[in-house]
C-alpha cells in the first residue's frame, strides 16, 4: 500500500475517530499492527485551533511512523489553510473528512454533508491539494442517502483533482452506523479509479478483513470501532492475511496489561482531572464482554482520582486470572477422575 511516496508497512488502517483516535490510542495500535493510524478531525476554523482540545489534537510528539492528520470543513480557503497549518506542524499525509455523519459537523455543511455538493466537493479538494506539498487523502461515505449513492461520482472527482487514497464507509449519511454496511459501492468504486482504495465499515475480525479485502478488491481495510476496546485487532487480521489461521486470543494477562498501559497513558496525556473521565469509556469498551453486567464499570466510573482507577483495575485483573486458573484447576480434576 502506497500513499504517495510513503510506502506503509501493511494494508491497515486505523480510522479517524473524534474522542477516541487520540495520541495514546494511535500508539497502542500502531505497535499492535496498525499500518497507518489517523489522527482525530480538526476543525478548518482557525479560532479553534488554539483550544486546549484542538491543541491535543494536534499532538503527535514521539508518536512513530507517518503523520497522518484529517481535517474537516466546507470553505475551500480555510480547507486549504488548515492544510498548510498542520503540515507546518509536522503533518506527513492531509486526509480531507467527507464521512463524518455527526448532526454537529453536517449542520455546518461539513463531512458527509458535503457530498450533496460534488461542484463544492471539488473545490475543497482542489484548494487542499494546491496548497499543500504532502499527499491529500479522502474519506467518504458511499453517498447521502440510500436514494442518492454518489461515492462513484464523488471518486472519480477525487482521482481527477489529485487525491492519493480514497478511504470509503460502507453506508451512506443517512444510514448513520445504523443496519451492515454494504460493499458493492466500493468494489465498483474501486473497479472504476487507479488510486488506492480503503474499504471501511463493520471489520471487527480477521475473517471479515479477509473477506471484505477479496470481495471489493480493494487496496486496504480501515479499522474503526473494531479497534475500540479491541487494538490488537490489527495484529490478529495481519496474521490471518499472511497465514489463514486464527491467532488466539490475548491473554486476560495481556489484556490487564495494555488496558492498564492505556489508561496510565491517557492519564498523563489529559491530566489526572480530565484523564479519569476518558479513560471510562476505552475501559467500558475493554470489558464489555467480561463484565456484561456492568458491576465493575458502575464502580469504576464513580473514580474519580487516577491511581485508584489503575489500582482497581489490576485488583479486577487479578479476580478474574484467579477466577480462571480455578476453572481451569476443576476442569483438569474433573478430566482425570
Amino acid at each position: 500500500m502506497q500513499i504517495g511516496p510513503h510506502k506503509l508497512e501493511n494494508n491497515l488502517m486505523l480510522a479517524p475517530m473524534a474522542g477516541v483516535t487520540d495520541r495514546p490510542f494511535r500508539q497502542l495500535c500502531k505497535r499492535l499492527g496498525a499500518g497507518l493510524v489517523v489522527s482525530e478531525m480538526l476543525s478548518s476554523n482557525p479560532k479553534v485551533w488554539n483550544t486546549d482540545k484542538s491543541k491535543q489534537r494536534m499532538d503527535h510528539e514521539g508518536e512513530e511512523g507517518l503523520r497522518s492528520v484529517q481535517i474537516a470543513g466546507s470553505d475551500p480557503v480555510l480547507m486549504a489553510q488548515a492544510a498548510q497549518f498542520n503540515v507546518k506542524n509536522g503533518a506527513q499525509i492531509v486526509d480531507i473528512n467527507m464521512g463524518c455523519p455527526a448532526k454537529k459537523v453536517n449542520k455546518k455543511l461539513a463531512g458527509s454533508a458535503l457530498l450533496q455538493d460534488p461542484a463544492l466537493v471539488e473545490k475543497i479538494i482542489q484548494a487542499v491539494v494546491a496548497a499543500v506539498n504532502v499527499p491529500v487523502t479522502l474519506k467518504i461515505r458511499t453517498g447521502w442517502n440510500v436514494e442518492n449513492r454518489n461515492g462513484l461520482l464523488i471518486a472519480k472527482i477525487a482521482q481527477d483533482n489529485g487525491i492519493q487514497s480514497l478511504a470509503v464507509h460502507g453506508r451512506t449519511r443517512a444510514c448513520m452506523y445504523k443496519g451492515d454496511a454494504e460493499y458493492d459501492t466500493i468494489k465498483a468504486i474501486k473497479q472504476a479509479v487507479s488510486i488506492p482504495v480503503v474499504a471501511n465499515g463493520d471489520i471487527t475480525d480477521a475473517l471479515k478483513a479477509k473477506y471484505v479485502l477479496e470481495y471489493t478488491e480493494a487496496d486496504a481495510v480501515m479499522i474503526g470501532r473494531g479497534a475500540q476496546g479491541h487494538p490488537w485487532i490489527f495484529r490478529e487480521i495481519l496474521h490471518y492475511l499472511q497465514t489463514g489461521q486464527v491467532l488466539a486470543a490475548p491473554s486476560i494477562e495481556e489484556v490487564s496489561s495494555v488496558l492498564l498501559e492505556h489508561v496510565a497513558n491517557v492519564h498523563q496525556f489529559y491530566g489526572d482531572f480530565m484523564g479519569c473521565r476518558i479513560a471510562r469509556k476505552h475501559v467500558g469498551w475493554y470489558l464489555a464482554e467480561k463484565d456484561q453486567q456492568r458491576l465493575f464499570r458502575a464502580k469504576f466510573n464513580v473514580i474519580e482520582d487516577a491511581r485508584q482507577q489503575l489500582d482497581e483495575l489490576a485488583v479486577y485483573f487479578d479476580r478474574l486470572a484467579d477466577e480462571q486458573a480455578t476453572t481451569s484447576s476443576d476442569a483438569l480434576a474433573s478430566t482425570a477422575v
